[in-house]
């Protein structure tokens, strides 16, 4: 059976304003914005899939309020998808042609792009008032050992897991969870996927290591089994190689029904997981489930998100914080032009909103009402306190990714975990040191 979240009918008249239904009045400037551009300034915008705002009629929407106020600011966009965006990013700023912004988070603003210094720095836009409302820990992840800050933010999530409930009960799996907390022990876990499979289910779910996409998920699954870290608590190199996570890679490794799959990124688990074809999924937030009832995706069991399984109690589950960066292409009425967009779409309350509500994610400053009537987004929010560390801004993260996968990819054909982290922790602490 499907929920319905209110969430979708905010998104469907986004799309219908973008498609030609009356948009919403432009607002009173506040003060704290630029002036009016005088010669009309072109900006280009490229938005990673951060719920909405990678829907290229959504963000219409919201771009045709800014365009009735900054008219001789012109914002085109170009909507990217994690499969390829990177490497279209790495294109564009080889030939020169880096967008003016773009929307991601603090691991690429910050730990990439920003450490090679291709970013402006919008410590000016810290300092006005709408920023003092951000929590303390947003702040920190977006900007860099040295004060720079490559990033405002816009919204956050928390990552979590998933399961087939209707095939957890039909299976006796159903016990080891608690349904009230969303959470389960490593145990727990453990029992569910042996009657998993005793119930018949060959491949329960799958350590998918195809590339990079949605490692989130496999990296948050190994660190909670047992209690390891992938940094230490400064962000200063990578911890992998501890026995914690070894004896997680261990255990995934060693059980009937999970599967090391090479093929599979996260979004191809996705798939496999709606499709009935896995009885859960380690790649999931509240925008998966949600896209099904935008997209009128026609599913047949009951979702039941859930936090990573632990064997302490102590959950830390993978934040996502995203938000605008402005690259630094030498042209200082551009760079400005770009900061009166984020002032647009992050200072005054009622566009804020509207553009954390186009996310289908949570603000990073306190608005505890804003899905009050929404049941679904509600039940997700729970997630929230179990919110671990922002480690993603470690010096060398792009090839911290890299070489993640590729250890899984290594344990899954049977080289001894102890030996495969131990060569990934080297390599993640080399690209360290890179920019070190």
């Amino acid at each position: 059976m499907r929920r319905i979240t209110a969430l979708a009918a905010v998104l469907a008249l986004l799309l219908l304003t973008a498609c030609g239904g009356p948009g919403p009045a432009p607002s009173e400037n506040t003060g704290t914005e630029s002036p009016q551009q005088e010669e009309t300034v072109n900006l280009t915008l490229w938005t990673y899939p951060v719920g909405g705002w990678g829907n290229s009629g959504t963000v219409s929407s919201l771009l045709s309020a800014f365009h009735r106020e900054y008219p001789n600011i012109r914002v085109s966009t170009r909507m990217l998808t994690y499969d390829t965006g990177d490497s279209e990013m790495e294109d564009a700023i080889a030939s020169g042609g880096a967008p003016d912004l773009v929307l991601e988070g603090p691991e690429r603003l910050v730990a990439n792009w920003g450490a090679r210094g291709l970013m402006a720095d919008l410590s000016d836009l810290w300092a006005e008032d709408a920023a003092g409302a951000v929590y303390g820990s947003v702040r920190e992840a977006c900007r860099d050992g040295e004060g720079h800050c490559y990033v405002y933010p816009l919204c956050m999530t928390t990552h979590c897991m998933a399961i087939d409930r209707d095939l957890f009960e039909a299976a006796g799996a159903w016990q080891y969870i608690d349904e009230e907390t969303h959470t389960w022990t490593t145990d727990g876990f453990i029992s569910a996927v042996k009657a998993l499979r005793e119930y018949g289910m060959e491949q329960v779910a799958a350590v998918y290591c195809g590339g990079q996409g949605g490692d989130q998920g496999t990296r948050a699954l190994v660190n909670n089994l047992y209690g390891g870290t992938f940094t230490d608590p400064d962000h200063t190199r990578y911890t992998v190689d501890s026995p914690e996570n070894i004896r997680a890679l261990e255990l995934l490794a060693g059980m009937d029904g999970i599967t090391f799959d090479p093929e599979l990124v996260g979004a191809g688990e996705i798939e496999k997981f709606c499709n009935g074809e896995l009885a859960m999924a380690f790649c999931w937030n509240v925008f998966q489930e949600v896209s099904q009832v935008i997209n009128d995706l026609d599913r047949s069991f009951d979702i039941f998100p859930m936090a990573f399984p632990t064997d302490n109690g102590e959950i830390r589950l993978q934040g996502g914080i995203w938000g605008f960066g402005v690259f630094d292409n030498g042209d200082d009425a551009r760079v400005e032009a770009a900061k009166t967009f984020i002032r647009f779409m992050t200072g005054d309350d009622s566009r804020y909103t509207r553009a954390v509500l186009a996310s289908t994610y949570w603000p990073v400053r306190d608005m505890p009402d804003l899905y009050a009537n929404d049941k679904l987004m509600m039940e997700y929010g729970i997630f929230q306190q179990y919110l671990g560390d922002y480690y993603q801004v470690t010096p060398g993260w792009a090839g911290a990714r890299t070489a993640w996968w590729n250890m899984l990819q290594r344990v899954g054909e049977g080289e001894d975990a102890a030996q495969a982290v131990q060569e990934f922790t080297a390599e993640a602490n080399a690209a360290a040191a890179a920019f070190s």
